[in-house]
């Protein structure tokens, strides 16, 4: 049997697009719950308590499952926003200790969007399993850091 070279094409793009990996859409409804999803945009003052934890949460980074729910490189991160910040902000990174996990104001030079963009000098980019983070969520984080990681 022979394949049109359109219908052929399509089929191949389409198998690709089905095989990449990725976060599902965030703003569509999981169909699980009745509550209501939060919309995923670009903020200019993101919060921590609001934007920052739920990225962690939604990425897995608190689960007792993955590598900062158990502790991994040092850093421990849980479903308390209060102990996470306190746990992020002003304190080294343990892999390379110049540098603050979190630097208030100076985002360019903190530790972990050092390693969300794979700029690290040891050890593997974040996240270590998943897809890297969008760039919504990157640029929100980015955004706190720069108006000074505010506990909001």
């Amino acid at each position: 049997m022979r394949h049109s070279r359109p219908t052929f094409s399509l089929f191949v793009l389409g198998s690709f697009l089905a095989s990449c990996g990725g976060e599902a859409n965030p703003t569509a409804p999981s169909g699980d719950r009745d509550e209501p999803q939060m919309e995923r945009m670009i903020r200019r003052l993101p919060s921590f308590k609001e934007d920052i934890q739920e990225i962690l949460v939604r990425r897995g980074c608190t689960s007792a499952l993955n590598c900062h729910g158990i502790g991994q490189g040092g850093l421990t991160l849980g479903a308390d926003a209060v102990t996470n910040y306190m746990t992020l902000v002003n304190m080294p990174a343990e892999a390379e200790r110049e540098f603050l996990l979190v630097k208030p104001l100076d985002a360019m030079n903190s530790y972990v969007i050092i390693r969300l963009e794979n700029r690290q000098r040891v050890g593997i980019p974040m996240p270590a399993a998943g897809a890297p983070l969008d760039s919504i969520d990157l640029t929100n984080i980015k955004n706190w850091i720069n108006n000074g990681a505010p506990n909001n």
